[in-house]
Formats: structure tokens, C-alpha cells, sequence
């Protein structure tokens, strides 16, 4: 089994999380250059990093500014940030409440396929989901994890958007369990305008223990991926 090092950071700035996710991706992505040269280097290293962010929206870089409908003093007035990052995807928020896992992963070690790897982020999510007596599933050519998918009704309960250089990967998954769910009302999220976004909260009708869902969320992840963490 694979060793996955495990760090629950808490309420952290985006920024921050960024910062270090960039610190722990260049490192993995050097090293695997140094490997092919045949130069000495220690073994890259697995991480997947849970936290919560303060109220924020970030734009991936297929994405459009005008999916995001505030402007400097709208973010201001509801104690929001705004980032354009480097991940895949459009527009999206994160916020107190939303379990935000960020696994820095060298593939090597599993399997060298993305789209396969997004599709077990998006297991570990509908396992967890279903621990909870609540139906997530997947929406033919959409990304994450949704409700109802193939109806009117349709909502996403989970964002998802990676970026993955030489095989080692970052960012990852915005799974919405208290999240308060006004704040997206301010974008056009994932650049879908015509999709409603939901939350464990919202569809159980009523507040979870966040830690224990991302507690088993946790384990579904680690047994989707064949690792145990350290």
C-alpha cells in the first residue's frame, strides 16, 4: 500500500493553501525531473491536505471573468477574495462549511490516466454521500458530483478542477456539506447558468458534524486510491 502524508490544515487563507500546495507540487514535479537526468533525488512524496477557506472565489484558467458577478466593492461588502489560479475549470467559491481536499499526488505511483483519477475524486464523494442516505451522481459532460442529475432538479453538491504537470497533481475538490450557499448566488458557477448548487445541509435539512463527513470522506478516499496515510 501506498503512504499518503496527511495534514488537516483547518480555516486557512486561499492564499496560503496555495502557497503551500505550489511549495509541495514544485518539489515532486523538480524531483521527477532530477530522476530522468539520473541524478541523485529523494522519491517524490504523496499528500492530500483537507481545510476550509474564509469566504472565496476562484477563477481556473479556461475560465471568464464575467462569470464572477461582483465587482472590487461587492467582494469587499460580503468578505470575499477573488484569485485566478491555475487550475482547470471555470469560476467557482469555497467558503466556511465546504470540506476543501487538495491531494498533491505523483500518479506514477497509482495510474497515469486524469480523467480516471477525476472520476475516483468523484467516487470517494458519491461513498461519502451515500453513508448519508443521499444519491450523488455523475452528469455526462460535467465534472464533480451532482444531484439528480438528468432532471430539472439538477444541482451540484461538489466542484472539482486539477491541474496535473508530469503526472504529479494539485487543487482538487470543493465538496459542499454547511456551506452557506448565498455566496454563490454571486457567480455563475463552473460557468453553468442554467444549474442550481446544493449542499448536504440543504438536501438533509439540516447541520452536519463536519468533521465526521470529512472523517469518512477521508477513509473513502484512501480505500478509492489503494493508500493508507501517515
Amino acid at each position: 500500500m501506498k503512504n499518503v502524508i496527511y495534514r488537516n490544515l483547518g480555516l486557512i487563507d486561499y492564499k496560503e493553501a496555495w502557497v503551500l500546495q505550489e511549495a509541495i507540487f514544485a518539489s515532486n514535479v523538480q524531483r521527477k525531473i532530477d530522476l530522468r537526468k539520473e541524478l541523485e533525488t529523494p522519491p517524490t512524496e504523496n499528500h492530500v491536505l483537507f481545510c476550509q477557506h474564509p469566504h472565496v472565489y476562484t477563477l481556473g484558467k479556461s475560465g471568464s471573468i464575467d462569470n464572477l458577478l461582483l465587482d472590487e466593492q461587492g467582494l469587499a461588502a460580503h468578505e470575499a477574495t477573488f484569485y485566478k489560479i491555475n487550475r482547470g475549470g471555470d469560476i467557482t467559491y469555497h467558503g466556511p462549511g465546504q470540506l476543501v481536499v487538495y491531494p498533491i499526488l505523483d500518479l506514477d505511483y497509482f495510474f497515469t490516466d486524469i480523467h480516471k483519477y477525476m472520476r475516483y475524486l468523484e467516487e470517494a464523494v458519491i461513498l461519502t454521500l451515500a453513508e448519508y442516505g443521499i444519491s450523488g451522481e455523475r452528469y455526462d459532460g460535467f465534472t464533480g458530483v451532482w444531484i439528480e442529475p438528468n432532471s430539472e432538479k439538477a444541482r451540484k453538491i461538489c466542484a472539482m478542477g486539477v491541474k496535473c504537470s508530469r503526472w504529479v497533481t494539485m487543487h482538487g475538490i470543493g465538496f459542499n456539506i454547511n456551506s452557506d450557499l448565498n455566496y454563490f448566488n454571486h457567480i455563475v458557477p463552473c460557468g453553468i447558468d442554467d444549474k442550481a448548487v446544493t449542499s448536504m445541509q440543504q438536501e438533509l435539512g439540516r447541520s452536519l458534524d463536519f468533521e465526521e463527513v470529512a472523517q469518512v470522506f477521508k477513509q473513502k478516499l484512501a480505500t478509492q486510491f489503494g493508500f493508507h496515510y501517515v
